[in-house]
């Protein structure tokens, strides 16, 4: 009987994760699944020892006022995988965790397999070194990054972007089905809902002006996101949805996107969007000197070029980013060309079977583990 211990940090590592263990308990009923993550990944058969990706700390300043509870569950996690000894550690993107971790897993013996690579095209280039020392298998989901490792030496596998096996698996419903309905999507975490979403809201109120029939909708993760939301709604006329981001997606008309994944998300549901970001200011001080890509949107980044407009910091002003907006939600040139450029992110993706590529890999390292 195999073990697996999985180690992932946000929403959108459990999402995957739990895909990921999904299809390997499809494929292999008796592997045992333990690990910290999310309650996708519990769902999906994994006995969870913390539930990081609802409790996720993104951001510089964030990270240095939350050291001591990091330091605590790094701690614990490691205790953890000594006891346990499993047959492979699968680290799941949250590079500034797993990173650490894998140095002390690397003295274990315990063979390392890394799926969703760090973005080290972006930024902090030289941990590829550090990653093909530690590492024995990267399973990577963008196209441009497997040659990046393997120029390496890295043993590395493109597999394919697993959002699409996610889609895929969520039967979408037309519960919010509507000419013009709108979303506005700040993120699942507390802090970034607190920066992002009042200047979500004032653009809202200006498109309303222009289109008083507009359905407006904000996905949140749980209760506590939703009174938040709620709270700074205040009188605007919004609907708010738990687990239903894909049901607003499959009719919305037009979305305002914090940057992440749910750009990638928008784009695969061919939605029009504009992408808004503010962050700390010392944390956004520091990525402007460390990251090296010129925009923050992966859509962006995946077609090499500014295809939706991202409006970042300060820069964030509902008094530009409105007429765009309502430009997108329009019949116009605008909208017909970024619906064309959204086509052509999802082909640059590939299509499904992500999680199904990524799970042979895995089994294939714990039958070689288990030969030796």
């Amino acid at each position: 009987m195999s073990r697996v211990f999985f180690v992932a940090g946000e929403s959108s590592g459990d999402t995957h994760g739990a895909n990921l263990i999904r299809t390997l308990l499809e494929r292999e009923p008796e592997l045992v699944c333990s690990g910290i993550g999310g309650k996708q990944m519990e769902a999906a058969g994994m006995t969870l020892h913390f539930d990081l990706a609802s409790n996720a700390i993104m951001g510089f300043a964030e990270v240095v006022k939350s050291f001591g509870f990091i330091r605590r569950l790094f701690n614990d996690t490691l205790q953890r995988i000594r006891e346990e000894k499993p047959d492979t550690v699968v680290l799941i993107d949250y590079p500034g965790f797993n990173i650490r971790i894998a140095k002390e897993i690397k003295k274990l013996g315990i063979p390392i397999i890394w799926y969703i690579s760090p973005q080290i095209w972006a930024w902090k280039k030289g941990r590829i070194h550090t990653l093909t020392e530690l590492v024995d298998k990267m399973l990577v989901i963008l196209p441009f990054e497997k040659e990046l490792y393997d120029e390496t030496g890295l043993d590395c596998t493109y597999v394919g972007h697993p959002l699409f096996d996610h889609i895929e698996r969520v039967k979408t419903k037309d519960t919010f089905a509507g000419e013009c309905t709108i979303g506005l999507m700040p993120g699942s975490r507390a802090q970034e809902i607190e920066r992002i979403f009042p200047v979500m809201l004032q653009v809202g109120r200006a498109i309303r002006e222009h289109h008083p029939e507009a359905r407006f909708v904000t996905p949140v993760v749980d209760e506590e996101r939703a009174a938040q939301i709620k709270e700074l709604a205040g009188d605007f006329s919004l609907e708010i949805a738990q687990d239903q981001f894909y049901d607003i997606l499959s009719q919305a008309r037009f979305c305002l996107v914090a940057s992440g994944t749910a750009t990638v998300e928008t784009a695969l549901f061919n939605v029009p969007m504009i992408v808004l970001y503010k962050v700390n200011a010392l944390t956004y001080w520091l990525a402007r000197l460390l990251v090296n890509v010129d925009a923050i949107a992966m859509v962006n980044i995946l077609a090499g070029r500014h295809i939706v407009s991202e409006y970042i910091q300060n820069a964030a002003d509902p008094v530009d980013i409105t007429p765009e907006a309502l430009e997108l939600i329009a019949e116009s040139d605008r909208r017909a060309e970024m619906l064309q450029n959204l086509l052509e992110i999802r082909e640059t993706l590939g299509g499904p079977g992500a999680s199904d590529r990524a799970a042979k890999e895995i089994i294939e390292v714990l039958k070689q583990n288990t030969h030796e």
